[in-house]
């Protein structure tokens, strides 16, 4: 009886390590396999007076969530040099941001803050061989900005008021400022159609002869992740960011009823059909403080990251 329990034992031993055997391999072979993947690389594009040195806890965000990932946070047009033209700010960002591609084969990710995620809408749309997966729009005014806000320094705009500031933004000197790019009144319709060389063509709202290359060129991206608030203070009005805007009473009518999107003329409804467009509204958080909030990266942006 001795021995045969003793055989037993050891038959039931070595059917409990083959168990644990199979069990371990699949899981090692996961681990394996997502470190030789990896994460796609990470491109960061600041907005209206930020400069690359705001967002290091962004960066440690995305570090800590996804060990390994490439992050790169744009050094250009830093501070004031963000008020240069948006056409300019276009070239200077594609510039930096195409090798970073090339040398990306799985593609990358964009996070476009702010002021930044008009300039990525401008490559994604003139850059026909982008590799951007996810396009990350956070708090970005993407259907333009109307509104009175003390973000602007005082001394460089002491009056800037939308009262008065389309008298200064519709003409060709206040075009060589970046915001008056996106300046967009909607008690003056005409005046920012026919004056505004950057948003207006964006949104085929003027006549553009390149505006079905430019919607291919948009589509290519994988997801479209709109963020903003109500409590932001700066992107006025809020649902800017995700495409809503003022009619001519200044009552906001959000993306899905705007001619751009009902249209398609860039793409939004082409993305909303596949399921790749995303919006993600946050309540209780300033504009400055997006890119340094860890609930925002978490709840908005981590799971688009991969």
């Amino acid at each position: 009886m001795k021995g045969f329990g003793y055989a037993s034992l050891r038959r039931r031993r070595r059917r409990s390590s083959s168990g644990a055997a199979g069990l371990l391999w699949p899981l090692l072979g996961a681990c394996l396999w997502a470190s030789v993947v990896g994460y796609k690389p990470v491109i960061i594009v600041h907005g209206l007076f930020d400069s690359s040195g705001d967002f290091v806890n962004l960066k440690r965000f995305i570090n800590e969530s996804h060990p390994g990932t490439n992050v790169t946070i744009i050094d250009l047009f830093d501070r004031c040099k963000s008020l240069e033209p948006m056409w300019k700010q276009v070239e200077g960002f594609k510039a930096a941001i195409y090798p970073i591609m090339q040398n990306a084969a799985d593609g990358v990710h964009f996070i476009c803050y702010s002021q930044g995620g008009l300039v990525c809408r401008g490559i994604l749309s003139t850059l026909s061989d982008h590799n951007v997966h996810s396009f990350i729009s956070l708090s970005s005014p993407q259907a333009g900005q109307y509104g009175d806000t003390d973000y602007f320094p005082p001394h460089l705009f002491p009056k800037f008021v939308k009262s008065n500031l389309y008298h200064f933004c519709y003409t060709e000197v206040g075009q060589m400022i970046s915001i008056c790019n996106y300046w967009n009144d909607p008690h003056h319709r005409d005046l920012y159609v026919n004056s505004s060389d950057y948003l207006a063509l964006l949104n085929s709202e003027r006549s553009n002869p390149n505006s079905t290359e430019w919607k291919k060129n948009f589509l290519k991206i994988k997801k479209l992740v709109l963020i903003g608030g109500p409590d932001d203070g700066v992107i006025t009005p809020w649902q800017s960011s995700q495409f809503g805007f003022y009619d001519d009473n200044e009552t906001v009518v959000e993306m899905q009823h705007q001619d751009l999107y009902l249209r398609d003329v860039f793409g939004l409804k082409t993305l909303a059909a596949r399921g790749d467009l995303i919006l993600c509204s946050v309540p209780g958080v300033e504009h400055v403080r997006w890119h340094s909030n860890e609930t925002v990266f978490h709840t908005c942006m981590e799971k688009w990251l991969v």
